[in-house]
C-alpha cells in the first residue's frame, strides 16, 4: 500500500505528523495490511506565504505526486491521511483533476481525513496576526492570507467545493473518504481572549460540523405568496421535487479523548509510535485503509456512527447554518444590507425558541455571507416543533427595494434542516423590486419638465 500524508495550515515542519506514520506500520500487521515504512511519504507544502492559495497548493500537490518514484507513467493508486486543512487541500485536488465525472480514473482509494477543516474553522475570523499568536494552532510565523480566506466560515471556496461534491458518487468509484474528529479540548492551549478554543462541540480549532462531510444545501426562494403584512413578507419557498440536497454519506467518527493539536492531546500530534495504552485513533484509521467494496464501507460508516453515539452520551451536540443571501438579478446584499432571524412557534417568532440553543454568529468579511452555531439537542425542545427564517433586506422602500421574506417548516421537520454534527448551506433568494417611477415617458407634443424631484410611484412593475 502506497500511503501519503498531507499536513495542515501554517505548518513548517514535518514532525507535525508525530509518530503516526510509525504507529500504522506498527499496527498494520494486524489488519492484514501490507505497509512499510518505505511505502509512506510525507508532505511538506507552502501555506504561509500571502500569495499562495488553495488552489496552488492542490496544482503542486498533483505535480509533486507525479514526481514520486513509480509515478514516472502515471499516478499510481494509493491512499491518503489528512490533517485539518489538509483535507480540503486533496479535495480541491480531486475536485479540480477529476470532479464527480472523471471519479472512476482516480488513483485516490481511502482518504482519511483527521480533523478536516472542510467547512472552515473558527479561528480564521480573528485575522492573520492573531491567528499567528495562537499556540493552539503555530509556532512564530504568520500563515498565510489567501489561506486564511478560504478557511474562514462561509467563504466562497468552501461553498463552491461542497456544492460540487454533492454530486460524487464515492463508493461506485470505489473512493473512500473518512472523518475522523476531535471533541476534546487541550486546556494547555486555553486563551481567555479566544473562547473559540474551548467551545463546546469543537476541537478547539475546527467543529465537528465544520469537519464532517454530510452537510446539507437547501434553497429557498420569493414567491408572490404575502404572508405577513406588517411588515409586507413574503413566503419563501423551497424546490418541491429536492427541498434538500445531500452528498453521499462520508463515515464519521468522533473521538472525545483528542483535540485539534498538540503532542498532549493532538489527534495527530499525539500519537507515539508503540505506545502500551490504547491509541484509538491508530486503529480505526487502519481499519478505514482496509476497506476495499461498498459493503465495507457501509460497515465502518455503522460502526463509526456507533463510536460518535457513544462519545456524544450525555453532552449537547451542534450544527452549523451557511446563509447565502442574494436577489434574482445576481446582486448581493452587503453585510449590513440584511438581518436574519431564526423563527420558532405556531406564530413564527423569535421569542418562541427554546432558551439557550443559539451559541455563536460569524460574518464572513468577503462573501457577507452569515453563519449561526446551533445547539441541536436545545432546538428539540422548538414549540410545536414549527421552525421558520425570517430575512430583512435593505432598502424596503425606494426606486428600488426588497420585501422581507419568509420561511415557515409549516410542521414538516426541522430536523431535515438543522441536524447534529452537520452544516446546512441555505441558499436564499429574494425578489428585487424595482419602482414604476424609475422609467416614464412624456409625450412629445407636451412642454418640457424636469424630472429630478421625481418621487417612487409605491407600486412595482413586474419581473
Amino acid at each position: 500500500m502506497n500511503l501519503i500524508f498531507v499536513h495542515g495550515w501554517g505548518t513548517t515542519q514535518t514532525e507535525t505528523y508525530g509518530g503516526l506514520p510509525e504507529a500504522l506500520v506498527a499496527s498494520a500487521g494486524a489488519y492484514d495490511l501490507d505497509l512499510t515504512i518505505q511505502h509512506i511519504n510525507l508532505g511538506n507544502y507552502v501555506s504561509f506565504h500571502d500569495e499562495v492559495t488553495l488552489d496552488d497548493i492542490a496544482r503542486a500537490l498533483d505535480q509533486a505526486l507525479r514526481d514520486l518514484s513509480g509515478n514516472e507513467q502515471g499516478i499510481q493508486p494509493f491512499s491518503c491521511i489528512t490533517h485539518s486543512t489538509g483535507g480540503p487541500v486533496v479535495r480541491h485536488w480531486v475536485n479540480y483533476h477529476y470532479g464527480p465525472e472523471r471519479l472512476g480514473q482516480l488513483p485516490l482509494c481511502h482518504l482519511v481525513m483527521l480533523a478536516p477543516a472542510n467547512h472552515g474553522s473558527t479561528l480564521a475570523v480573528l485575522g492573520k496576526q492573531r491567528v499567528g499568536r495562537l499556540k493552539a494552532w503555530f509556532s512564530g510565523i504568520e500563515p498565510g492570507q489567501r489561506v486564511l480566506d478560504w478557511l474562514s466560515l462561509g467563504s466562497k471556496g468552501q461553498w463552491k467545493l461542497n456544492r460540487d461534491y454533492l454530486d460524487y458518487d464515492y463508493a461506485g468509484a470505489q473512493f473512500y473518504p473518512f472523518v475522523l474528529a476531535g471533541q476534546g479540548i487541550d486546556h494547555q492551549f486555553y486563551d481567555f481572549l479566544n473562547s473559540y478554543l474551548v467551545e463546546p462541540g469543537s476541537d478547539g480549532v475546527v467543529r465537528v460540523a465544520g469537519a464532517n462531510m454530510n452537510y446539507r444545501y437547501f434553497a429557498v426562494e420569493q414567491s408572490e405568496e404575502l404572508i405577513r403584512k406588517t411588515p409586507l413578507t413574503y413566503r419563501l419557498i423551497e424546490d418541491p421535487d429536492q427541498p434538500v440536497r445531500l452528498p453521499q454519506p462520508v463515515p464519521l467518527g468522533v473521538y472525545e479523548c483528542y483535540s485539534h493539536c498538540g503532542t498532549k492531546m493532538g489527534i495527530m500530534g499525539c500519537i507515539k509510535p508503540q505506545s502500551d495504552t490504547p491509541q484509538p485513533v491508530v486503529d480505526d484509521v487502519l481499519r478505514c485503509l482496509q476497506v476495499d467494496s461498498p459493503q465495507g464501507y457501509r460497515e465502518r460508516a455503522e460502526a463509526l456512527t456507533a463510536l460518535t453515539q457513544a462519545q456524544q452520551q450525555g453532552t449537547d451536540r451542534y450544527a452549523m447554518l451557511i446563509f447565502h443571501i442574494h436577489d434574482d438579478r445576481g446582486n448581493r446584499f452587503a453585510k449590513d444590507d440584511f438581518d436574519v432571524f431564526l423563527l420558532g412557534g405556531r406564530n413564527y417568532q423569535p421569542q418562541d425558541l427554546p432558551k439557550g440553543f443559539f451559541k455563536d454568529r460569524q460574518m464572513n468579511a468577503l462573501t457577507s455571507n452569515l453563519v449561526y452555531y446551533l445547539n441541536v439537542d436545545k432546538m428539540n425542545e422548538i414549540q410545536d416543533g414549527m421552525f421558520g427564517l425570517r430575512i430583512v433586506a435593505r432598502p424596503s422602500r425606494g426606486f428600488s427595494y426588497y420585501f422581507a421574506g419568509e420561511f415557515r417548516s409549516d410542521g414538516a421537520s426541522y430536523e431535515d434542516i438543522i441536524v447534529p454534527n452537520q452544516t446546512t448551506y441555505v441558499d436564499i433568494t429574494l425578489k428585487r423590486q424595482v419602482d414604476r417611477n424609475v422609467f416614464q415617458f412624456d409625450r412629445a407634443d407636451r412642454p418640457r419638465r424636469s424630472f429630478k424631484k421625481v418621487k417612487p410611484a409605491g407600486e412595482g412593475i413586474g419581473s
